[in-house]
């Protein structure tokens, strides 16, 4: 079973892929370092993984005025895995 959630794809996400093949995956709250890595190395084919550095991105409070008044809540908490590629290239547009 895959640790891996989604990749995330931002401008500034984008950029980092182009200059240091680092490459940033949501991944699941419980999962470490060489788990991760063994799922990318799993998911794609011909990528050898160098490095993985790990984030647990904070909740953030978000709220919205509805006809009833405020209604409040949060965002959800999750963890954020950069990966550095040593050989190969993960395309994410490449299965569309």
């Amino acid at each position: 079973m895959s640790v891996l959630v989604k990749p995330i794809i931002t401008e500034k996400l984008s950029r980092l892929q182009e200059q240091a093949d680092k490459y940033t995956f949501e991944v699941k709250l419980k999962a470490t370092k060489p788990e991760i890595k063994k799922s990318v190395e799993e998911t794609y084919p011909g990528v050898k993984v160098g490095k993985v550095n790990t984030m647990i991105m904070p909740s953030k409070p978000k709220g919205r005025y509805t006809r009833g008044g405020y209604q409040g809540g949060r965002t959800k908490l999750w963890k954020k895995a950069i990966v550095t590629i040593k050989e190969g290239e993960i395309d994410f547009f490449a299965e569309i």
